[in-house]
């Protein structure tokens, strides 16, 4: 899955069970299935990216998905979105320990605020929110033609019907799909992957925004 990266993936994976979880980004709990749980079930979203694709991240936390994505396609360009500061300094700091600055970026803030700075064919997201308000956070950041990638359980076609009517509101037509990617069923990653269309977006509410703005700082 990582080639000639794997290096690169085991030091990763060191950096999560270290200061990932010194820093309270990953549990304790966690650190015996980072490979599989983790690192493997983010890498294997990039069977499901074209080639030479940009990518933006949201709610990037320890860089899941868009790292693993990052170190298994090349190829792919990656732009993570993470709010908290010290998610943001952790990113930051993960970006140069791999050497992966040509190739990974990270804004500071929330989708709503690099909405109209920030576009891509294709926005990933991997436990931010239910399909209800992940639609109204990550549509706008998705180019037209372009797909939302959300990495979901097994619950994922229950919030595809209980996100139907916020997808409506947003105006788009198309059903979203969910696809099993990685090796089979038991070990491989859930995705719903929703299509932006080509007609323009309308409004959808997703609850009052707070009255402060995340500052955000920017690196490339």
């Amino acid at each position: 899955m990582f080639g000639e990266r794997l290096d690169r993936a085991a030091a990763y994976h060191e950096l999560l069970a270290t200061a990932g979880v010194e820093r309270g980004l990953i549990g304790p709990r966690e650190v015996p299935r980072l490979w599989d749980r983790h690192l493997m079930n983010c890498a294997y979203l990039g069977e499901v990216i074209d080639p030479d694709s940009s990518v933006i991240d949201i709610g990037s936390g320890a860089g899941l998905p868009g790292i693993p994505l990052a170190l298994a396609r090349p190829d792919v360009k990656v732009r993570l979105v993470e709010p908290l500061e010290r998610r943001y300094t952790f990113l930051r700091e993960a970006i140069t320990r791999l050497d992966l600055r040509d190739q990974v970026a990270v804004a500071r803030g929330r989708a709503e605020d690099v909405r109209g700075e920030f576009a891509a064919p294709v926005v990933t997201a991997r436990a931010v929110a239910p399909l209800s308000t992940l639609y109204g956070w990550a549509m706008p950041l998705v180019v037209t033609g372009g797909h939302l990638l959300a990495i979901k359980g097994r619950s994922a076609s229950d919030e595809i019907t209980a996100a139907a009517a916020t997808l409506k509101k947003l105006g788009i037509t198309a059903t979203p799909e969910v696809l099993s990617v990685g090796p089979d069923a038991g070990s491989g990653t859930t995705v719903v992957r929703v299509a932006r269309g080509h007609g323009a977006l309308k409004s959808a509410s997703t609850g009052p925004a707070p009255a402060k703005r995340t500052p955000r700082n920017r690196r490339r």
